[in-house]
């Protein structure tokens, strides 16, 4: 209900980046829980349902690639090129960002998978000995900052191809980001998706990797 909610009041703003559902549900549920006393294990039980159609939702972003199928294989070399540029950029941007300015390394270790969906960063996050749980909420942050800031910076570096629009944002802000993708079109939203799951792929064997040449 809350989503449904956000979902309208993006698009009465004309779905403005700062009006994006996912943030305004978030802060809808939240308040909603904080005003009941709600506790979080009581509400993930009660959400067990949504929790469970997350992986038929990843599925399901099969079919908008096997419609888009012909580009999608025009563009397989460009593809493994920025995934490779991208993945190696989101990893060590954040890594070195984090150390640069003094954070403690359990929170540098833990931005490390931050692009990944959060079944990955999590599972990345054991692996490389940082905390799952802040991995998790780093992830979703990355999202919805991802998903708000995604098309007033491509639109600014001039940034027109749909399907490279797409790739950009799935790559840096995983599902959220590719859900706003698909608001914009579906060639941008397959791409988005593409590049979700390919840069989970190589995250998860990237960072540990780059952590040890770090350490």
């Amino acid at each position: 209900m809350a989503y449904a909610i956000a979902e309208r009041a993006s698009h009465a703003l004309g779905r403005h980046p700062l009006a994006h559902p996912v943030p305004l549900a978030i802060a809808m549920v939240s308040a909603l829980l904080a005003a009941t006393g709600t506790s979080f294990p009581t509400y993930f039980a009660g959400a067990q349902f949504v929790h469970f159609l997350l992986g038929p939702a990843t599925v399901a972003l099969a079919v908008p690639l096997f419609r888009q199928w012909p580009l999608v294989r025009r563009s397989i070399l460009p593809m493994a090129v920025a995934l490779l540029v991208g993945g190696v950029v989101a990893i060590v941007s954040a890594v070195g960002l984090a150390l640069l300015l003094g954070l403690p390394e359990q929170i540098a270790l833990a931005l490390a998978p931050k692009s990944v969906t959060a079944a990955i960063a999590m599972g990345v996050a054991d692996t490389i000995g940082a905390d799952p749980a802040l991995a998790a909420v780093l992830v979703i942050t990355t999202g919805i900052l991802g998903a708000i800031m995604a098309k007033p910076v491509l639109d600014l570096a001039g940034v027109r191809h749909r399907a490279a629009r797409g790739f950009a944002i799935g790559l840096s802000a995983h599902g959220i980001g590719t859900a706003r993708a698909f608001q914009d079109n579906e060639v941008a939203g397959t791409f988005a998706g593409i590049a979700m799951g390919l840069n989970g792929l190589i995250t998860a064997m990237l960072v540990p990797l780059l952590v040890l040449l770090l350490r």
